[in-house]
């Protein structure tokens, strides 16, 4: 085929170990990370196991990364997952044959993501991402430190924020990323010189942000004056999964990510509904057939944007789908298997399946079409900034903008006293601290109607607790300052390596 097929897969949560546990908080992380990560890894090992290499680039937020290392987080998802097992168990004992058919699928599969928990994952996360991109099976893309809406930051804080993230990945596993996924695929010009100076090489951002500019979707495309390349995703394969109505996890044989069993919360049914409207029972062989079904039409639909975009620009073709990880698994429960398939389907059919970063490489560049002045942009609704400083969430974008003036004062007042020189635990914890209240999901939660309540309050205590810790700073309480950094460090101690003294390059 006459070009190139990526598939990126952006991982992310925010910040949750002692910010709750039902229905959000914690538990949020132990779902993704049993249901999504897990099985996505074990796909990943197959391939890697039947000799494929390079088969997709794969995002994780350092946020992310922080709590698939944390031990106790390491430990919890492990109980959270023999619970889910002791329901399925309990199941068992129902008199309704088709109930009881699906308690013994489920207690089989928690089983299997016990031992792999107990195996693959005993290390925490960072051995898992670290092996697979040394053994050449995915691209890892690194990002600022806790997720934030990078257009809205400071240049000073966003410079910041990004050497913050790309220093820890170094520290988690070893290599600093040259390619990064831009939160919510934010984009601005003002972004062009962290990125050049932080060695960014590649990023990705939306179809319409590209086509805005007067690209195609068909290519990746260098920054104005930057060595930065900026890939668009394509939507119309994207859709294909993404689409909330016409993506395949509608199809009916499908498990049901909504509807659950009374008192065990076992996902019984199927997205399709029987002749009298009752919900289906969900039946694993009429699924795997909807997945092979789904997968051939992948595959047509990939060759056919490449013929496609080939005929249209005359050169060889990049079609990027990207996706949250969490779609596979946790919201589309046959994904995990989806990607599997499809990854093999496409490259025995002659389709080039690659990363991102040997893509750009590929054919002496061939890829890179050209020269860009990239507008502003996201991939949030509007395509613009609204999600994050509309008129929902424009008392969040202020108090962010007011704590960022705040942190460059403080730390800038420190520095010219001389009170920088040695490592200080309390602007270690003042930075963390920060990365928190700054992560663009309290916004993106409130402008979509989600856990409303959570994302307020999660906002509400990340920016108190910035405020308390940086008044005691300021006014020299040394002692109050440590105490209030162990209180707040038994909770949101993110990122162990943080070093306030750190400077953008």
């Amino acid at each position: 085929m006459p070009g190139t097929f990526c598939l990126v897969l952006h991982s992310h949560l925010p910040w949750l170990p002692g910010h709750g546990v039902w229905p959000l908080g914690e538990e949020w992380l132990s779902q993704a990370w049993a249901e999504s990560y897990v099985p996505l890894v074990a796909e990943l090992d197959s391939l890697a196991a039947e000799g494929h290499r390079d088969v997709l680039t794969l995002g994780v937020t350092p946020v992310l990364a922080a709590q698939l290392d944390h031990p106790r987080m390491r430990r919890d998802v492990g109980t959270w997952v023999g619970l889910s097992q002791q329901r399925a168990r309990e199941l068992g004992f129902d008199a309704d044959p088709v109930r009881r058919a699906a308690a013994t699928r489920e207690y089989a599969a928690a089983g299997r993501v016990e031992r792999l928990l107990a195996i693959r994952w005993s290390g925490g996360g960072s051995p898992v991402l670290r092996s697979l991109r040394d053994a050449g099976v995915v691209e890892l893309l690194g990002g600022p430190a806790a997720h934030p809406f990078l257009p809205l930051l400071l240049p000073e804080v966003a410079a910041l924020a990004l050497e913050s993230g790309l220093s820890d990945s170094t520290w988690r596993l070893g290599e600093r990323p040259r390619g990064i996924w831009s939160p919510e695929c934010g984009w601005a010009l003002s972004l062009a010189p962290a990125f050049s100076a932080a060695g960014v090489g590649h990023f990705v951002v939306d179809e319409q942000l590209v086509r805005d500019a007067g690209g195609h979707p068909h290519a990746a495309w260098r920054v104005k004056g930057t060595d930065v390349v900026a890939v668009p995703r394509d939507l119309d394969v994207t859709n294909l999964v993404w689409s909330s109505r016409t993506g395949y996890p509608a199809a009916a044989a499908y498990r049901d990510f909504h509807a659950r069993e009374e008192f065990t919360g076992i996902r019984l049914w199927a997205v399709g509904r029987g002749h009298d409207g009752s919900p289906a029972p969900y039946d694993t062989d009429a699924a795997s057939a909807q997945v092979d079904r789904d997968v051939a039409h992948f595959v047509d639909a990939v060759r056919a944007r490449l013929e496609q975009a080939h005929a249209a620009t005359g050169g060889p073709a990049l079609v990027v789908a990207a996706y949250d990880t969490e779609l596979f698994g946790h919201w589309w429960h046959e994904g995990p298997t989806f990607l599997g398939r499809a990854l093999r389907a496409l490259r025995a059919n002659d389709i080039r399946v690659d990363t991102l970063e040997n893509a750009l490489a590929r054919d002496d560049g061939r890829h890179v079409a050209g020269e860009l002045e990239l507008g502003a942009g996201s991939w949030g609704a509007g395509k613009d900034f609204s999600v994050w400083d509309g008129p929902a969430v424009a008392q969040i974008a202020d108090e962010n903008l007011w704590m960022q003036h705040r942190w460059l004062a403080l730390v800038e007042r420190e520095r010219s006293a001389g009170r920088v020189g040695n490592r200080r635990p309390d602007l270690d914890q003042l930075l963390m601290t920060l990365w928190n209240a700054l992560s663009s999901d309290w916004a993106f939660l409130v402008s979509r109607g989600q856990s409303v309540d959570y994302a307020l309050r999660r906002a509400q205590e990340h920016r108190a607790d910035f405020h308390r810790l940086a008044q005691l700073v300021e006014d020299q309480d040394a002692a109050g300052a440590l105490d209030e950094t162990r209180r707040q460090a038994r909770h949101d101690w993110t990122f162990p390596a943080l070093d306030a003294r750190l400077r953008p390059r």
